[in-house]
């Protein structure tokens, strides 16, 4: 069974307490059901991974290099999370940045990403839909 990366960095793992005005009332398992159920038509799995840490987030999309592609929202790292930035150089599949605020509607430390310019597509602003219309496309991107 074919399989795809869901990597959410840092402060993620609190959605639906954490600034409610700005990133919605959906919690991660929320989310992470959403793209499963996206996905499941096609025979995926969702392999789903949070953390605090730039650390552990390369190590999941290093133990994942066989996924069919990926859909990272990696927080505040997408600022200056430059190691971040080398592993996904480095990931041989196609992968989507998302961001659930509309990034450039907000302070200016915000409106640049380190990890955008090597995604295949970058969704912001759509809230929670953001994460269903990434793995569409993924899913339209890839084979099998």
């Amino acid at each position: 069974m074919q399989k795809i990366l869901l990597l959410n960095g840092p402060n993620l793992g609190i959605l639906g307490k954490r600034e409610p005005e700005v990133y919605g009332t959906a919690t991660l398992a929320d989310i992470e059901e959403s793209v499963a159920k996206t996905v499941a038509g096609r025979g995926w799995q969702v392999v789903a991974f949070q953390s605090e840490s730039e650390a552990e987030l390369i190590h999941a999309i290093q133990d994942n290099y066989e996924a069919a592609g990926a859909i990272v929202n990696p927080g505040a790292l997408m600022i200056a999370g430059w190691s971040l930035r080398d592993a996904l150089a480095n990931y041989p599949r196609p992968w989507i940045e998302v961001h659930l605020s509309n990034i450039w509607a907000r302070e200016s430390f915000r409106h640049e990403s380190v990890l955008a310019p090597l995604a295949t597509g970058l969704v912001a602003g759509l809230g929670a839909d953001g994460y269903r219309l990434a793995a569409e496309a993924l899913l339209a991107r890839t084979a099998g």
